[in-house]
């Protein structure tokens, strides 16, 4: 079986690990310290299980949040981008960290920020949803990239 190390790596894209470059997807000094918890290199066992297991969360999370958008659940809604947030952080997803923690306020009925109260559920509903859009997008990026990375896309 080949190794991710096998893929054709363009070194000047290469970090200071030897790692591709991920782009604005993925914060690569936080990815780095879930790397530096892998006994093995070569396999990334530990890193893998965390990221897989992410993937599977994620998934879920995105079931509930649409079927919440759907019931109009706000609450649930903060609550799980407050969930989905946190998880996301930990690996370096930016992107999606940013797009939850949005989802968060928007369901605490707040503005983007987190500062400015809006009494409208509606319109914090619309902002979910619109929010929801780019933030299945910027998943699915970071997914492909992530799989690439672990050689199993």
């Amino acid at each position: 079986m080949a190794s991710r190390h096998d893929s054709q790596e363009d070194p000047s894209d290469a970090g200071s690990t030897g790692l591709p470059d991920f782009g604005d997807n993925i914060d690569l000094l936080t990815f780095e310290q879930i790397l530096e918890m892998d006994d093995d290199e070569d396999e990334r066992e530990f890193s893998r299980s965390i990221v897989f297991g992410f993937f599977e969360q994620a998934e879920a999370t995105f079931m509930k949040m649409d079927a919440s958008l759907e019931s109009k659940d706000v609450a649930q809604l903060s609550s799980l981008g407050h969930f989905l947030k946190g998880s996301s952080a930990t690996l370096g997803l930016t992107k999606v960290k940013d797009a939850c923690e949005k989802i968060q306020h928007y369901g605490a009925f707040k503005d983007e920020t987190g500062t400015t109260e809006v009494l409208d559920k509606e319109l914090c509903l619309e902002r979910i949803k619109k929010t929801m859009v780019p933030l299945k997008q910027d998943y699915a990026e970071a997914e492909i990239i992530l799989k690439r990375y672990y050689g199993t896309s």
